[in-house]
């Protein structure tokens, strides 16, 4: 069980970290490249509010699967 658990884990926080990556404080996905120059605030829309809230989940799998893990028992 804790095998699995550790796999599930070391999967959700490498997606974590790229999903983190690609999102910019401030900025859509269209500036990537570099900064946009005015400061202005836009909603979320398409893949950009997507990747938000993938990324709010995924956090919530790895806070639980790491809180539940000790609780595992272990697997031989």
């Amino acid at each position: 069980m804790k095998a699995i658990s550790k796999t599930i884990q070391v999967a959700v926080s490498i997606l974590l970290a790229l999903l983190i990556l690609i999102q910019q404080r401030g900025t859509g996905l269209g500036a990537i490249g570099g900064e946009t120059g005015g400061e202005f605030y836009a909603t979320k829309r398409g893949a950009e509010k997507v990747i938000f809230r993938l990324t709010i989940i995924l956090a919530m799998i790895f806070c639980i699967n790491a809180f539940i893990f000790p609780l595992l028992p272990d697997s031989e």
